[in-house]
This record gives C-alpha cells, structure tokens and sequence, in this order.
C-alpha cells in the first residue's frame, strides 16, 4: 500500500515543503529510505521503528520504502521521523488515508514514542500557510510558535500516540486544549541612560546613530562608560513593526533561540558575540549554514566590544555584510544567503594599556599603539559612520551637581520623532533609514545650502576624504539636520557630520 504526507525542509533561511511518500509492499523485510538524505535522516528509520514498538504498534513483516521528494533537495536533522511514522501507519492500513489529506507534519520521535521539539516551526507553519496546508502537527512544545500564524490549525502532539488519536478519531491532544500564554515585554526597561553622568557628546551620537541607523565606534580609556553606553543603546531604538517581527522570529526559529512560551520577537535584537568569537559563529558556518551573529542581529544592533581584541579574520568577515547588508555563504551542498541589516555598535581603547594620549598614566610606546590600532583595519573604519571619544567626566557631572541627566524616554521621543520624518520620505521606495540612501540618490534626498556646499568641498580637499567616507557625511547630515528639524542640510549640520567621522589616525585624540 501507498501512502503519502506533507512536511518541510530547512535550507538556510528558505523553507522547501517535502512530500514525504511510503510504500508497505511485497518482500525481504527492510526499512529503505532514499531522497538526499544525510546521516541524521538516515538514522530516523532506527528511531521510528523503536517507537513503533514501545507504542505498542506492530506493523506487518514486509518491506517499507520511504522517499522524501523532492530528491535535489538536501534533507538534514530530525523532523522528519513524524511524518515517516504516519505515512508508515497510513501505507499499512492503521490509519486512514484520507486523515493526511492537507495534513504538515513536522517533529522527531524518542525512542519511547514520545514527540520533541524542533527547530524551525514558525517558518514551516508560514510555508504550510502560503502552501494552503489546513492542519499541521508540531511537537507540543512549539505550539505557540505554531500558533503565532495566522489561517491554519496547529495540533501540539507530544507522543506518537496522540498524533494516532488524533489523525484516527479526531480527538485533539491535551496541549492543544490549552491557550496560549500572553505575551511578555521582552524589552529590558532597568537600564536607562538617566543612569549614565555626563557624557553628552556620546549621547548625542547615540541619538544620531539610532535615528538614522548609522554605525557608531566609542573609543575611550577603562571605565570612562562605553560599555555602559552601549547597553542602554535597546532602550531607544525603535518599535519593529509586524513584518519586521515575524522577519527576526523566522530567523531565531531556525536557530533554535525563541523562547517556547513566546514565538514572536517584539523588540529589536541585541549582540554582543565575545571577542573569542570565531568568524563562523559571526557570519554563520556549518555545513548546512546556521545563522551567525550578523544574522541574528538583522534589524537591530550587534555590538563588538573591546574591538582590536577580534581577530583580524573575523572584523575583515563583516565589509561585506556592513556594504551589502546580507551575507552570502557558499557550500558544495548549494549557496546560502542570509540577512544582515543591522547597526554595527563598537567600542575600544586607543592603546593596550587604555590610557592614550594621557603620557602621565598611558606606558605604551608609539610602536605598540600604533599597531593596536592596526588590528582594525582602515576599509572597517571607512564603513562606521560615527566615531565619538568617551572622555572622563568632571566630578560635578558624577556627583549629579551640574544638570540632570537625560534619560533613555526624552532620547527616544527624539528618535521617534526622526524616524516618522524618515517613514515620509522614503515613502514608495524600499528605503527606511538615512544610512540606507545609496550614491545615485543622494543628490536627491540630500540637498545642501550654498553654504554648506562650499564647507563640504573645502573638507573634501583638506581631509582627502573617499567618496565612501563623502556619501557618509552627506547621509549622517541628513540625520543631523532631521534631528533639528531642517529641510535642507545647513553648515553647521555638515561640521558636526565631519566632526563624528573616524580621523585618518585615531591617534588624533581631540
């Protein structure tokens, strides 16, 4: 007997829905399984005849024959041990048919028959959706993560026998009886940048930054609050909007990182990978791909705190993600490409010791500082829009006796304020943030009074500046003056511009 059922596979970000076919027939009793398959799927026979058995379902002495089609298409990992088990049971007659008709199944079986959880169901229950699929089985742990889409009935089975129960008499699985949890405010609110002294400068930059999503380098010595800085950098960024959230979620579904009890990510991402970190955990790696760091980040921050102390190879991974804003990974298995549109946050000392230009504390020679600051290469650098230097602060401003702080709400009103002004003028076109404009629009979304024009050329000659580092002036302006309420870009939106560029030596300390 035949039998058929649908399920999905994941390639890197893209979900391929797999036709999962069995055959009970005539013959030496075997369990063959043919369709691309690599050793983890291969290993799904052993498992499902294992849980067969301690279901207490004997299936009849013959031969079993399972494709997995599409045969181009490479199938990895566990998912497909339940919808082999029930194509099994369907071919040999234990169940009906007709009960996998616009049925998904995706989970891996225990040896005790009992279903676990996977990576990957969001964006399979999506793909099942757009497929017109009616019901799809999920592992009782992903439930809410199954349940987050809209249009298709998710059934939570947590054993092989719960999924017969179901498929035989219709009888729906007690995590299917439950309702979801509500959501939770993944957002942190006990950090706030009223907590931080002093450090306007920096602040300000952070504004400019997240408003119109520009890179941003902190450099200053041990303890001057870079770190802390950066931190409270998720307290101003900007609410996702719903394409923007189920984006990020299909991601963090894939690698595995969203929380069971809360399927949708519903504030930007934060990362801050250790500067042990290889360049396959940054970019993704793997055989089969996994989504790295830059990844993850996508729509929100990823920052790299003490910067020179990465690897050369893994700061020269990200020029092109930071150009091109997606990372392309190639395999013999097929060619991988992945979204990496995030705002690069990082921050470092200006010598080893941290205390440069400060000869009374600093005992680095010229030559130590000098190569430090090499680690970080000049095409990284011309790709941060914004460098601040994080100085001391008096003890007037760290006893609180000079003025009040501004906190995380007045620099996000701020940020909010810009952003709208961004939404209208982007408005019809796919760009969303200032930092986003390329070369050939920049005339048009960035225009100058005659005064700026002439300061801008007089920079242009004087600091030899690329056309790289030109087109991130021009853009950062664009935010400046949003932020100032200013149509056109004015002289002093371009000097603040030029002042937050990295200087040609960061030994320039001013």
């Amino acid at each position: 007997m035949y039998s058929q059922i649908l399920s999905a596979a994941i390639c890197g970000l893209d979900v391929v829905p797999i036709r999962v076919e069995a055959d009970v027939g005539s013959g030496l009793p075997q369990f063959i399984m043919v369709g691309y398959l690599n050793s983890q799927v291969k290993e799904s026979s052993d498992r499902v005849l294992t849980a067969f058995q301690n279901s207490n379902l004997q299936l009849p002495v013959s031969r079993i024959t399972i494709n997995l089609s599409p045969g181009d298409v490479p199938k990895s990992g566990t998912r497909f041990d339940l919808p082999i088990a029930l194509a099994v049971l369907a071919a040999s007659q234990m169940i009906p048919q007709t009960s996998l008709h616009s049925v998904m199944a995706i989970g891996e079986l225990s040896l005790n028959g009992s279903v676990n959880g996977i990576n990957g169901v969001l964006p399979s229950t999506i793909e099942a959706q757009k497929a017109g699929v009616r019901q799809i089985l999920v592992p009782a742990e992903n439930l809410s993560e199954a349940r987050a889409v809209k249009g298709i009935e998710a059934i939570g089975v947590a054993s092989l026998t719960e999924a017969l129960a179901f498929l035989r008499n219709g009888d729906l699985p007690p995590a299917s009886l439950k309702d979801s949890p509500p959501p939770i405010d993944q957002v942190s609110r006990s950090v706030d940048f009223k907590d931080i002294r002093g450090q306007e400068d920096v602040k300000r930059a952070a504004i400019i930054a997240v408003s119109g999503f520009h890179n941003l380098l902190l450099i200053g010595s041990p303890g001057a609050g870079k770190s802390m800085l950066a931190k409270r950098i998720p307290t101003i960024l900007p609410p996702l909007s719903l394409e923007e959230s189920l984006e990020i979620s299909r991601i963090y579904s894939i690698a595995g990182l969203l929380d069971p009890h809360h399927p949708i990510v519903e504030s930007r991402p934060f990362r801050s990978p250790h500067h042990t970190a290889t360049p396959q955990a940054i970019v993704g790696g793997g055989r089969i791909p996994l989504p790295g760091d830059v990844t993850l980040a996508h729509r929100g921050v990823l920052f790299l705190d003490e910067l020179p102390e990465f690897s050369r190879t893994t700061l020269e991974t990200l020029r092109q993600p930071l150009e091109d804003r997606t990372i392309t990974i190639s395999r013999t298995s097929g060619t991988y490409c992945y979204p990496a549109d995030f705002l690069l946050l990082a921050a470092m000392n200006p010598c080893p010791c941290g205390y440069y230009p400060d000869r009374n504390r600093c005992t680095c020679t010229a030559s130590q500082i000098q190569r430090y600051q090499n680690r970080v290469s000049r095409p990284l650098l011309d790709r941060i829009d914004l460098t601040c230097f994080c100085r001391e602060i008096s003890y007037d401003e760290l006893t609180g006796q000079d003025k009040a702080p501004t906190s995380s709400e007045q620099m996000r009103a701020e940020v909010s304020r810009v952003h709208k002004i961004e939404e209208d003028r982007f408005q019809g076109t796919p760009l969303r943030f200032n930092s986003e404009i390329p070369p050939a629009q920049i005339d048009r979304f960035c225009v100058l009074t005659p005064d700026a024009k002439e300061r801008l050329k007089d920079a242009y000659q004087k600091l030899g500046c690329s056309v790289r580092t030109y087109h991130r002036i021009l853009r950062t302006a664009r935010t400046i003056a949003d932020l100032e309420g200013c149509d056109l870009i004015g002289e002093d939106h371009i000097l603040e511009a030029i002042h937050y560029q990295t200087p040609a030596e960061l030994l320039t300390f001013h």
